[in-house]
């Protein structure tokens, strides 16, 4: 049953594309060391509000958008293309130099957009109507802390990252300035400036407390480019969705170093996937939080029910049905690589604690079990200090260590 509302007749929400998990590459240039924004605190202050007493009041609306990475870019391209007059904030002078010379192609459509780029945060010229943060998880913190004090107070702040952000920004700003914005879309890098939104899905957005209200329709109707969107007023729901799902394929696809579809052939992948998912159902239940299936997937609570199925041939044909339907994702979605593998090998840090970490971390305020998961989570941080590889080798291990684990 479909919940939520439409913004537009033509504006619902599609299936799922696992491939967004290229789209959480985040802010360009970030350092692994996590000092991306450290040198932006001084000289934003002065600047800024230079920048504030020259700007003319807008006429259109102006969105910052915060890391011009994979996502970034094919968000800013379509803002950009809807009328929005869009500024990006990069790290890296190289990738403000390459936009503001050529500007920002989206490859699909062959289609040019001229975001104002800049690299350092003293030069923006505010007011802005909305901030969308682009970058990884890991990094959302220290860019909230380097941004918002210079912001109009009543910005709107819309999410994109996977993982439960928007409760992360809600406690520094308020919930009522936070639009969560859950991606089913793809989007590929290709060099500064260059960037490839890859279709078939679109963006579920809506607010903590299920609320609609102009700002979040306003908004939603810029983002049409992207594809199908749809208002939820169970935006947590969604977002929880989307978590346990990512807690599976993203944290496995790190583990076993290897392509999603390549993984779920192998039967101990598919368990543990299963069983990663269910600690993480357990744990949003614990939380009262309803869950909402996402589109263009089976339910979670169905998928899930690993160790319920008693005995006999009604348990085997359910197995068997689990067991069928992993391998049918795993078909769709056989070229997908782990995003958190993807920043390990460039040098940044996974951002495993924004999803098996959460539910980790919540199971434990909550008096759940998420033994599977507490594993998975220390064993990409272990790849990620060059203790561990990432091998279908270590993800069978990672299966066998977990045998004796009690759930």
């Amino acid at each position: 049953m479909r919940t939520g509302c439409r913004v537009h007749q033509n504006l619902e929400f599609d299936n799922l594309n696992s491939r967004n998990c290229a789209a959480t590459r985040g802010f360009n240039g970030l350092n692994s060391n996590g000092s991306a924004f450290r040198n932006f605190r001084g000289k934003w202050g002065e600047s800024w509000q230079h920048g504030r007493r020259m700007a003319s009041q807008p006429q259109q609306l102006r969105v910052l958008v915060v890391g011009l990475g994979a996502l970034g870019g094919v968000v800013a391209h379509a803002l950009g293309s809807s009328g929005c007059e869009v500024t990006a904030l990069v790290r890296r002078a190289e990738i403000e130099r390459a936009v503001n010379t050529s500007g920002l192609r989206e490859l699909r459509s062959g289609t040019l957009s001229r975001p104002i780029v800049v690299s350092e945060p003293g030069v923006l010229s505010g007011p802005f109507h909305f901030v969308v943060l682009a970058m990884q998880p890991p990094d959302l913190e220290m860019a909230l802390d380097a941004i918002i004090p210079k912001l109009d107070p009543s910005v709107q702040i819309v999410c994109l990252q996977n993982g439960l952000c928007e409760e992360r920004v809600a406690a520094k700003v308020g919930a009522e300035r936070v639009i969560g914005a859950v991606v089913t879309f793809g989007a590929k890098g290709h060099g500064a400036g260059i960037c490839e939104h890859v279709p078939g899905g679109g963006l579920v957005m809506g607010r903590i407390d299920g609320g609609v209200d102009d700002a979040l329709t306003q908004f939603a109707e810029r983002c049409k480019g992207l594809g199908k969107i749809r208002i939820s007023k169970n935006l947590i729901g969604i977002r929880w969705s989307k978590l346990i799902v990512n807690c599976a394929i993203s944290t496995l696809g790190t583990i076993g170093g290897d392509q999603l579809g390549a993984l779920l052939n192998k039967a101990y992948a598919r368990e543990l996937a299963f069983e990663l998912m269910s600690e993480g159902v357990n744990v949003a239940r614990a939380s009262s939080v309803k869950l909402e299936r996402l589109p263009g997937t089976l339910p979670l609570t169905w998928l899930t029910a690993t160790g319920q199925e008693g005995a006999g041939l009604r348990a085997a044909a359910r197995s068997w049905a689990r067991h069928t339907a992993a391998l049918g994702l795993g078909a769709k979605y056989r070229r997908l690589r782990s995003s958190m593998l993807r920043a390990i090998e460039r040098g940044d840090p996974p951002a495993v604690d924004f999803l098996n970490g959460e539910v980790v971390t919540r199971g434990l305020e909550l008096g759940v079990k998420t033994p599977i998961n507490e594993r998975a989570r220390a064993l990409v941080w272990a790849i990620s200090r060059g203790e561990r590889f990432p091998s279908h080798d270590t993800l069978k291990a990672f299966y066998d260590e977990t045998r004796t684990l009690g759930g």
